[in-house]
């Protein structure tokens, strides 16, 4: 009797070991293994991912389709990041925008506008510290930014040591020094102490 119950209780058991391989589904073929991408150098999106000091600006590129292209590795680009302390110090915020664009807290708005307004400013903000091209030369020429009418150009301080790289050597056109340099594959991130204007 007891038999026929244990019997019982392995009958199913045995029902799917019996299985044939032809029955059976393969998850994965052991012919074709999976190999994950490999890059010498971190994407811009990498570096802005692990620098803690432009989380900030980070934060509010990321909500905008530009962003992809920090990512991209057939697009290169020159990045140019305000720390956040330098983002903190700014007396309107990016998503409040500067200028013409700016929000003003007495006029109201819809939600939907309010929103809309935000996000321009905000790709206005962001477009201002991105040169779409890798290398540049960091000298008095004008180099375009993302945003319309907008560029770059840079002017040299006096440094004794000329064996310093050459962007400790120089501020950006409105003033702010470049505080590091970090290489990606697909560009380079210089990390700066004043935010530059969309105006």
């Amino acid at each position: 009797m007891k038999l026929q119950h244990l019997s019982l209780v392995f009958l199913p058991f045995i029902s799917l070991v019996s299985a044939s391989s032809s029955e059976q589904i393969t998850m994965g073929s052991i012919h074709n293994p999976f190999v994950p991408e490999k890059h010498t150098h971190p994407t811009l999106s990498d570096l802005l991912t692990i620098e803690q000091s432009a989380s900030i600006f980070y934060s509010y590129a990321r909500e905008l389709e530009l962003s992809k292209m920090f990512n991209d590795q057939n697009i290169k680009a020159t990045l140019f990041v305000p720390t956040n302390k330098a983002v903190m110090s700014l007396a309107r915020k990016p998503h409040q925008g500067q200028g013409s664009g700016a929000i003003l807290d007495d006029i109201h708005i819809t939600e939907d506008e309010y929103e809309r307004k935000s996000r321009e400013n905000v790709e206005r903000w962001v477009s201002a510290h991105i040169i779409p091209k890798f290398p540049i030369n960091l000298d008095s020429n004008e180099h375009p930014t993302l945003l319309d009418g907008k560029s770059i150009s840079f002017k040299p301080i006096s440094k004794g040591d000329n064996k310093e790289p050459a962007w400790t050597r120089v501020t950006l056109n409105d003033g702010a020094h470049i505080l590091s340099m970090k290489e990606a594959s697909n560009g380079v991130l210089y990390l700066i102490d004043t935010a530059i204007s969309p105006e």
